[in-house]
């Protein structure tokens, strides 16, 4: 039995499907940042981490929209360990900040298109993953 198609994990091993997920999450998201350039425009770095999370956020809609309840493992492994790992609230919130207080126009733009296009992004995603009762996959055969 594979432990991320299992019905349930326990919890420790739920524990472990997120910390892989969110290893390679944070890898992919150092591989996304680490590579801008130190004296770049300073809002290079922001509206990167902006891209970082409205994609993840916007894969993360599609994932539960595909998945629903099905494949909890798999949710972990990709959802909350993946794309958590991907995803940056903490690094986007002290980027804001620093942009807000050198440009407070700008800081408050960038918030509102992370918040509204976070929602926005989750909302296409979710629609765009929805299966419909007709479809038939490989996944179809796994439905709870």
């Amino acid at each position: 039995m594979c432990l991320v198609t299992s019905p349930r994990p326990v919890w420790w091993v739920a524990l472990l499907i997120v910390a892989i997920g969110g290893a390679a999450g944070v890898a992919l998201s150092a591989a996304v940042l680490l590579p801008l350039p130190d004296d770049g425009h300073p809002l290079l770095v922001p509206a990167v981490t902006l891209g970082v999370n409205l994609v993840g956020t916007f894969a993360l809609g599609l994932l539960t929209g595909r998945l629903g309840d099905r494949l909890p493992g798999l949710r972990l492994l990709v959802g909350t360990g993946l794309l958590g790992g991907f995803t940056t609230y903490g690094a986007f919130a002290v980027q804001a900040l620093d942009v807000f207080t050198n440009a407070p126009v700008v800081g408050m733009l960038l918030v509102a298109v992370a918040l509204f296009g976070g929602v926005l992004a989750a909302g296409a995603g979710l629609l765009l993953g929805e299966r419909r009762p007709s479809e038939a996959g490989p996944l179809a055969r796994d439905a709870t």
